[in-house]
């Protein structure tokens, strides 16, 4: 082996590292703008956090309309007064202040949770996992310190260096490591504030290094589960809204009954002059007339009783296509989906939503992309994830309801729940499972109803600019 080479070599390396080094401290090489362009804005001087999760920012509205034009002049500034004190209330009932950014040093000698510490509000848990991995010293010492809470030790001895028992700053020194550690995995947090979804953040700190880590504070919740019996007629309620359309209405019955003999139906209906629809399984419920199409679509989920409802169109009518059961086999075997449409003869409508958040001021932008699939649904051909789908569905009821259907909209309406369910609904599209539609008749009266002019959709417009904090809105 030649060593002489490898001693220059070795040479080498250690003066190329101590020219860098001379050129950082001495300002020629300057790492400060690479340093600050990897991190969000604000954290390269703070250290290691806690930080925003987001820098949220104006969002661009071109080519849209601005929802507050639709809000009369003389009303808008106390409305954004209102609104904006709701968006605040919202963050904080919904925790989206909880979200943070937390960066971890390198090369740190401290071990600590950094995912997965849930404990229940007000009940003393031992905190998993600390410890600390330094060199030899001649003293060791670690603090911890919370914000919503109090830290101790568990069985403390005569002796040992435990400062701060009982409060939210702890200290606990030794000369041994060991002893350290062994009084380290004894640390116990208890929350002092009742909530039953928050969080807590643990400053854990040895000489100049720093981690934080979060605690979950979460009331335990009971089990909501549906028995889903032993056939389609146990696991699936077919629904539907109805609006002076009774001829229509039963010719859907009449071609259900004809392909699922058994099955429940249940229909919200607000016509002017209610008639009388009876039938086997079914369920027909009378509302005030005109009440609105959301208003109806709320009712008829409020009364299912199984695993999966059907959301059909009371125009639709059911062919040889028209298959519940291949829905059901999805849902059964991709547990996390809430929604799966299908198609409406050969329309299979679906689509995606863009969103930004945009700043906290002046609210967010949406546009709703037709046809924009966004990602294939493991082991379905034809299925793939959507944010929104045409308005034949098998949805699990318990996710419906979570949403629901904003009974404000009562004539033209249908993006806006998925709207309200962005971020919390999985939806998919999926191929092969379709219902018809029946020919479209005469109805002048129907369609008053049915399409209300441009005073609806300004009002519509304003109040997506409360309700869902949005500054402008693209269908």
């Amino acid at each position: 082996m030649n060593y002489s080479f490898l001693f220059k070599l070795f040479l080498t390396g250690l003066c190329l590292t101590a020219l860098g080094i001379y050129s950082i401290q001495s300002g020629f090489l300057d790492v400060t703008d690479d340093t600050r362009r990897l991190l969000p804005s604000g954290v390269y001087d703070r250290n290691i956090g806690p930080f925003p999760s987001k820098n949220r920012s104006s969002c661009s509205c071109k080519g849209y309309a601005l929802n507050a034009q639709n809000v009369p002049v003389d009303e808008l500034e106390d409305l954004q007064r209102r609104r904006s004190e709701e968006y605040r209330q919202y963050q904080l009932r919904m925790g989206t202040k909880m979200e943070s950014l937390i960066l971890a040093q390198p090369n740190s000698p401290l071990q600590y949770p950094i995912q997965g510490f849930v404990v229940a509000p007000l009940a003393k848990s031992v905190i998993p996992g600390l410890a600390l991995h330094a060199q030899k010293r001649r003293l060791y010492k670690v603090s911890l310190s919370v914000k919503k809470g109090v830290l101790s030790v568990e069985d403390v001895l005569d002796g040992d260096q435990v400062e701060g028992q009982g409060k939210s700053n702890l200290t606990i020194s030794s000369s041994s490591r060991t002893h350290l550690n062994d009084l380290l995995s004894g640390v116990t947090y208890t929350s002092t504030i009742y909530h039953v979804k928050t969080k807590d953040l643990v400053n854990f700190s040895f000489e100049d290094y720093e981690a934080i880590f979060p605690i979950v504070i979460k009331r335990s919740s009971v089990p909501v589960l549906y028995d889903p019996g032993t056939d389609i007629n146990s696991q699936v309620t077919i629904t539907t809204k109805t609006f002076l359309r009774y001829d229509e209405l039963n010719i859907l019955i009449n071609s259900i009954r004809q392909f699922y003999p058994k099955i429940k139906i249940i229909i919200a209906d607000d016509s002017l002059e209610p008639q009388n629809v009876t039938g086997y399984n079914l369920e027909h419920y009378i509302m005030p007339p005109a009440q609105g199409w959301f208003a109806g679509r709320n009712l008829a989920i409020s009364q299912v009783t199984t695993k999966y409802i059907l959301w059909v169109d009371d125009d639709y009518i059911f062919n040889n296509n028209t298959r519940i059961e291949s829905f059901v086999e999805i849902m059964e075997k991709v547990p996390e989906l809430d929604v799966v449409g299908g198609a409406v003869g050969r329309n299979q409508f679906f689509f995606r939503l863009q969103y930004e958040e945009g700043d906290e001021e002046e609210g967010g932008c949406l546009r709703r992309l037709h046809g924009r699939r966004i990602q294939s649904v493991p082991g379905f051909d034809g299925c793939f994830f959507v944010d929104g789908v045409v308005n034949y569905f098998l949805a699990r009821t318990d996710a419906v309801r979570r949403v629901g259907f904003d009974p404000f909209l009562k004539r033209v309406a249908h993006t806006e729940f998925f709207l309200d369910g962005l971020g919390d609904l999985l939806i998919a599209s999926c191929k092969g499972l379709s219902v018809g539609h029946q020919k479209k008749r005469k109805q002048s009266k129907y369609r008053r109803f049915r399409f209300p002019g441009r005073k609806d959709g300004r009002n519509k417009l304003a109040h997506h600019y409360f309700k869902n904090y949005l500054k402008c809105i693209r269908y």
